[in-house]
């Protein structure tokens, strides 16, 4: 036993916690618990829990079937919303049972990665805004999906529910450790962005499905409905999870130049064009369900096109210029993900796609000035840029092709989100929508 399991196991005991629950995620990064009797958390650390990884989408085959869950002491905490019942949770590590890494584990995916950049000399940081949609019901009323409120953004509304459910779930995610930047709300009817201080990007991975599930449980404790979903409304802007991103050799921020142009170094400028390079074929797992394009081609600004900018919120990546004398806040922006998809397969992919960039050196693209969007189809193809993927089919098809995600994710995940992504369209494609029974009917 080391000394951080021993400070578990003396906690459980002090405080007479009554559940500890073992967090994983599927391939698409939703939530999985198990809860263990205090009595098995030891021998869980030493050999790990059994369960069958064949019934978790995307994680083994069934004649692969038996898995071990390794809880990290280091997640453990203690969940504040469950009363008299003390629960803590630990998030897992996923083994076969000879001890190897499981291959199609989101985590060890993001591990591996990191693994590769620290090697280089790298640690990886990451700072999320997260937006969602407060509703009164998860099911539509007569008139539809019925908002919290009718507020926009930065409004301040005093006392509402919005106000008290913003405070609510910032004094539950400081009571686990997940330190708050700001809160406020978005633009949308009912949306809300919770900002997330940095931190490396394996935590921050962890702390992303911590925060969903304290979002829903906070809501859940007002008698409303929190939702992720991209898009849910054509007439509301969509939810997105714009990531700040910065690489650090030692306590030195390498994305930071003093005198150059936006203090971006020469190792940013090439990470930056390392996404845009691979942008797109990376683009099914950041944007990774069908409603997701609806927020990438639904106007706002949400990005539709492989551009940069220098404080430019239409761009896909942008060099924002909050403190452009603080050298460990120079960081570049990608605004291509939403609220919805995996942390750990999307910070893994975004570190990569840097990494090719700064290994390969390649060459950053000119910097837009306006907004793509406002001009034609020809002018953008005259000036060389390309679209994003208009659909979740069109995402898939630049996926399969592409080396860097087949490399990154590791072959057995790599096929099984492709199997769900076009198990996901088919199922969309068979759909009779109402924009076509009311066009065509």
């Amino acid at each position: 036993m080391n000394k951080q399991q021993d400070y578990v196991l003396q906690t459980i005991s002090d405080r007479g916690i009554k559940f500890i629950r073992l967090w994983f995620t599927d391939v698409l990064g939703k939530l999985k618990s198990i809860a263990l009797a205090p009595a098995e958390v030891e021998g869980a650390f030493n050999e790990g829990v059994g369960f069958d990884g064949s019934a978790i989408e995307g994680l083994t085959r069934r004649t692969e079937a038996d898995m071990l869950l390794h809880p990290d002491p280091s997640t453990f905490q203690v969940l504040p919303w469950h009363g008299d019942d003390e629960t803590a949770r630990m998030f897992c590590d996923i083994t076969t049972p000879d001890g190897q890494p499981a291959a199609a584990d989101p985590r060890q995916v993001l591990r591996r990665t990191l693994d590769r950049a620290r090697d280089l000399g790298f640690t990886f940081y990451i700072h999320p805004e997260i937006e969602f949609y407060l509703l009164k019901s998860r099911t539509p009323g007569p008139n539809g999906l019925e908002p919290v409120d009718r507020a926009g953004y930065f409004d301040h509304v005093p006392g509402d529910i919005v106000d008290l459910f913003r405070r609510r779930s910032v004094r539950l995610l400081e009571e686990l450790g997940i330190s708050v930047e700001f809160s406020h709300h978005e633009a949308g009817p009912g949306q809300n962005e919770i900002d997330l201080r940095y931190a490396d990007a394996l935590t921050m991975a962890d702390n992303v499905i911590t925060f969903r599930t304290v979002i829903e449980e906070a809501a859940a404790e007002q008698n409303i409905h929190a939702t992720f979903m991209p898009k849910p409304h054509s007439k509301w802007p969509g939810s997105g999870m714009h990531t700040h991103m910065s690489l650090f050799e030692g306590a030195t921020n390498v994305f930071h130049e003093a005198g150059a142009k936006h203090q971006l170094s020469r190792t940013g400028q090439q990470f930056i064009a390392g996404l845009l390079h691979h942008s797109r074929e990376i683009t099914a797992v950041t944007s990774q369900h069908v409603n997701s394009y609806r927020r990438l081609w639904g106007g706002d600004e949400a990005p539709s096109y492989v551009c940069w900018g220098h404080n430019n919120s239409s761009a896909l990546v942008r060099v924002p210029t909050y403190k452009p004398d603080k050298s460990r806040s120079a960081r570049v922006e990608y605004r291509g993900i939403d609220s919805a998809a995996n942390p750990y397969l999307v910070y893994a992919l975004l570190l990569e796609a840097g990494l090719r960039g700064i290994e390969n050196n390649y060459e950053i693209p000119d910097e837009i000035e306006g907004d793509l969007r406002d001009l034609s189809d020809r002018e953008r193809k005259v000036l060389g840029y390309k679209n994003l993927p208009m659909n979740l089919d069109e995402a898939i098809s630049l996926t399969e092709e592409s080396e860097l995600v087949a490399e990154t994710l590791g072959e057995q995940l790599f096929d099984h989100f492709l199997t769900n992504k076009q198990e996901e369209w088919l199922g969309f494609r068979r759909q009779v929508t109402n924009f076509e029974l009311t066009r065509n009917l």
